[in-house]
């Protein structure tokens, strides 16, 4: 069975840092993109960072400068470092898998490009 499962959410202040990680079991993903997405309470889920099959990464314009996207591809695992995190961005973390094989440098931004799904970690960040 192919999954995605994410850990390392959690409650932290304004100003703290987490590590989320998302592991890959069932196949390999390195030769796919991977991408962290996050859902907020009434709005929808929006792309965090994504790193293409040869490392190039994009991020959101809300999280530039202060998350960090990276992949082990000998552990199949991908990580997401927030540093100076804010309350805004609380919300439930998505781990996603590209099912489809890009052109070098290609990161899927959208939601119906990435074809597996973690279950979510909670990130809460109090002022």
């Amino acid at each position: 069975q192919v999954q995605l499962v994410e850990s390392g959410g959690g409650l932290v202040q304004a100003g703290g840092s987490l590590r989320l990680s998302c592991a890959a079991s069932g196949r390999t993903f390195s030769n796919n993109a991977m991408g962290w997405f996050r859902q907020a309470p009434g709005k929808e889920r929006e792309i965090v960072a994504g790193i293409s099959r040869d490392n190039d990464t994009y991020y959101g314009d809300s999280v530039k400068g202060r998350f960090t996207i990276s992949r082990d591809n000998a552990k199949n695992t991908v990580h997401l470092q927030m540093n100076s995190l804010k309350p805004e961005d609380t919300a439930v973390y998505y781990c996603a898998g590209d099912l489809t094989w890009r052109p070098r440098g290609r990161i899927p931004t959208h939601v119906l490009e990435y074809g597996l799904w973690g279950q979510g970690t909670q990130v809460t960040v109090s002022s």
